[in-house]
């Protein structure tokens, strides 16, 4: 089997990419999504870790009690350098995703965000769970 330049078999490279493919394994957004959360006063404070994605490509939303945060990152396979295309380019292209059960009474008002350094910074408030008046049925 013939080598490339850096002394790897071609064929070898194909076969561990194909392995590596989210069909043959566990494709754990929990990779590439790292997550602090810590409470402080009447907040949590969530850290998540999104390195290489900028701003734009960060999308935080809220429904039905869930905080979902998605990240998506596009790059164009017809780059080309001075030399020609590509044979390899290893960045991360796709889309990823993670939610987090924050309560039903937060509010979209009630959540920060701030994205600085790849990394998001959401904080928000503890579920407040307020006192449920009693209710009496009437029996006839």
């Amino acid at each position: 089997m013939n080598n490339n330049s850096l002394g790897f078999s071609l064929f070898d490279n194909m076969f561990d990419d194909m392995f590596r493919d989210p069909f043959f394994t566990n494709s754990n957004t929990t990779k590439l999504m790292k997550t602090d959360i810590q409470e402080k006063d009447n907040n949590y404070i969530l850290d998540m870790d999104l390195p290489g994605y900028e701003k734009e490509d960060v999308k935080a939303q809220l429904k039905d009690g869930y905080l979902t945060i998605t990240a998506q990152k596009n790059t164009s396979n017809e780059e080309k350098d001075k030399k020609g295309n590509y044979i390899r380019k290893e960045r991360y292209c796709g889309k990823c995703s993670r939610s987090f059960y924050v309560g039903d009474s937060v509010r979209e008002e009630d959540i920060k965000a701030s994205f600085n350094n790849g990394i998001l910074q959401l904080t928000f408030p503890k579920e407040v769970t307020g006192k449920e008046d009693t209710k009496y049925i009437t029996i006839d």
